[in-house]
């Protein structure tokens, strides 16, 4: 699998976790689990990668962010349906961006 199809593997993850935690965070909370876990996985196979100078700060501030986010998302968020538009929005930025891939 290329290195853009993992990107959009991890943004497809990101959308899919934020619309079950919108929908019913308590309910799905073991797919979810299993999803971060997941997306976990696919960015540590991502390491080492080399990225175009355009996508590459991209990806390094969601590096920095997502850790905090599987934290959260893993311990129950406070505020489920703030939590998954976070999830939300990055999957939406890693989609776009990727493009400069």
């Amino acid at each position: 699998m290329d290195t853009k199809a993992k990107i959009l593997d991890i943004a497809m993850n990101l959308n899919r976790i934020g619309n079950w935690a919108a929908d019913d965070y308590g309910a799905k909370k073991q797919r979810i689990k299993t999803f971060l876990e997941n997306t976990t996985q696919y960015l540590q196979n991502i390491k080492g990668e080399t990225f175009s100078s355009s996508f590459k700060p991209t990806f390094e501030r969601f590096k920095r962010e997502y850790p905090k986010l599987e934290k959260e998302g893993l311990n129950h968020p406070k505020d489920p349906l703030y939590w998954a538009e976070k999830m939300m929005t990055w999957g939406n930025i890693l989609t776009h961006r990727s493009k400069l891939i």
